[in-house]
């Protein structure tokens, strides 16, 4: 049987697990390559629709859609890749 302290210590860890740090908004002229995880404020300059797929007989199987956008700000530009409803 767990303790109470035990049962205290798994609630605050539950807790912990499901709060969502506050969004850090960077430039576009700030991202690095091979890194996630960033929020940013950009237009959409133009967008490609390079791949769309997916069986309109099953159900419970959704479509895939990818496609190539060109997004920026004041800093740059980056190429985009933008995944079902992104």
């Amino acid at each position: 049987m767990a303790t109470v302290q035990q049962q205290q210590q798994e609630q605050e860890q539950q807790i912990k697990s499901t709060e969502k740090r506050k969004p850090v908004f960077v430039k576009v002229d700030h991202l690095k390559p091979g890194t996630k995880g960033h929020t940013l404020i950009a237009k959409v300059l133009s967008s490609n629709m390079v791949l769309q797929k997916g069986r309109a007989a099953s159900q419970h199987l959704r479509q895939t859609r990818i496609a190539e956008c060109l997004i920026g700000d004041e800093t740059g530009t980056v190429l985009f890749t933008a995944r079902n409803d992104q």
